[in-house]
């Protein structure tokens, strides 16, 4: 889709600046507009700055460069440390005064899901983003503590799984065992092969094969071949087990949580789940409950199950999406997917947006996101054609308008130049220890750092 030169100049705001925020503005400034980014946290990249797995570091580095040449782009502004929401900093009210051409909402999935099971808010309870955010370093994650027992239930089988039993196996050595509760079968497992890899060699591929063997009957029933999938799943020989890290990882089939058990101190002891069988449907299988319930002793349970986004924002929601002008029912990715839906009125809220995962939450990774914020902006500028844009005086003087708010209504904002201090900070620290990165781990030292480096090229 080509666009005229009515594109160029146009003022568009975004909050959130992870991968979908990030490659909209790259999108949105090369064909001529003004960004502004909003950013809950100081640091950009969001997800893939915090949601992907430590010891990855050429593929971080690799989108890091990429997010600094665009946000070193003259017509990209960036105001990290302000939070948007009804609760926020800067409420929806404040953007949408601001004079912006479009306003995309760019934030994510910050709410998690659960499965409303009787004793799920116990001790030792986690949901997997807090977890992931824990180890990834951001704040206020990072300073949380998250009590993590010997035995570990995840319940899950997408890739998110797959990070946190590698975190809790190779970087928590006192677990013992993880084992990956799931509600279908071994044939509808959801993780990306490449990153099972990753986890291989703690699986106890005895212990898998005797599970798979066990549910043969329930899986023949639906036309599924136990033995492909024990080879599809398991490996001769194993790969070999790594002498440091004593965990081994379990599955559980066809099982769905019904109850977390608790002690007398309110504190995990175990869960209890309903024994499934599989039922074909519309070409695929769904679980149904056989009425047989087994409880598995442990001591923690990490729900994997998806994010939902966060309501708080101010943008019209229900069951954990925001409303768009797409049928409910459909996947496509039309105009109207990204066009947010006011209920309430019965009409599309004019120039405004959802990218990414605050479109479709939990949906991909990080080349996923780029190519939804790609295909939202053609959304945009679409509808930005027969929009005069404002003279490049206008826009300048409301880019200053946006920073007095900005400065007057968050605590400590931070400019794309002092994201560029801090990183040089956490360089410097990450080459003295010699360590691939250094991260600080509250807001409190990254500021300080800021701070310091300001005075030391004063």
């Amino acid at each position: 889709m080509t666009h005229t030169q009515t594109d160029r100049g146009h003022l568009i705001g975004i909050i959130g600046a992870g991968p979908a925020g990030l490659y909209a503005a790259k999108k949105l400034a090369e064909a001529g507009a003004h960004v502004v980014l909003f950013n809950r946290d100081i640091k950009p990249g969001g997800l893939a700055e915090y949601g992907i797995f430590p010891t990855k570091h050429k593929m971080k580095e690799g989108l890091r460069k990429q997010f600094r040449r665009i946000l070193a782009h003259p017509q990209v502004d960036y105001y990290g440390n302000c939070s948007v929401g009804e609760k926020g900093e800067l409420t929806l009210t404040d953007l949408q005064k601001l004079g912006f051409a479009a306003l995309i909402c760019a934030a994510g999935a910050q709410g998690t899901k659960s499965l409303g099971l009787p004793g799920e808010d116990a001790v030792g309870v986690v949901h997997a983003k807090d977890l992931v955010y824990h180890y990834n370093h951001l704040p206020p994650f990072s300073q949380r503590q998250f009590p993590i027992g010997r035995r570990v239930a995840i319940i899950g089988m997408g890739n998110v799984m797959i990070d946190i039993a590698h975190f809790l196996l190779r970087l928590r050595q006192d677990v013992e065992e993880v084992i990956v509760v799931a509600r279908r079968g071994p044939a509808e497992r959801k993780y990306d092969e490449k990153e099972y890899k990753y986890i291989e060699a703690f699986v106890d591929q005895d212990a898998l094969r005797q599970e798979i063997a066990r549910l043969r009957p329930r899986l023949e029933a639906v036309g599924q071949d136990a033995e492909a999938l024990i080879a599809e799943m398991t490996t001769t020989p194993p790969p070999a087990r790594l002498a440091d890290y004593p965990g081994r990882m379990l599955f559980r089939f066809l099982a769905s949580p019904t109850r977390v058990l608790t002690d007398a101190d309110g504190r995990v002891c175990g869960l209890e789940v309903e024994e499934n069988m599989l039922v074909p449907r519309n070409g695929d299988t769904s679980a149904r409950g056989t009425g047989t319930y087994v409880e598995i002793p442990l001591e923690t349970v990490v729900f994997a199950i998806g994010d939902r986004v966060d309501d708080a924002i101010g943008l019209p929601y229900a069951h954990g999406e925001f409303l768009t002008n797409a049928p409910a029912d459909t996947t496509t990715t039309t105009g109207a997917a990204y066009q947010v839906y006011d209920p309430v009125h019965q009409k599309v809220l004019e120039h405004t947006y959802v990218v990414g995962w605050s479109r479709k939450a939990s949906d991909g990774l990080v080349g996923k996101a780029k190519q939804d914020a790609e295909l939202g902006i053609e959304t945009v500028l679409h509808g930005l054609a027969a929009v005069p844009a404002p003279d490049a005086a206008e826009v300048a003087e409301r880019r200053q308008a946006i920073r007095r708010l900005v400065e007057e209504r968050c605590t400590y904002p931070i400019t794309k130049d002092e994201v560029a201090l801090l990183e040089e900070a956490e360089q410097q620290i990450a080459a003295q220890v010699q360590a691939e990165e250094y991260k600080f781990d509250s807001n409190a030292a990254m500021l300080e750092a800021i701070n310091s480096h300001k005075a030391s090229v004063a």
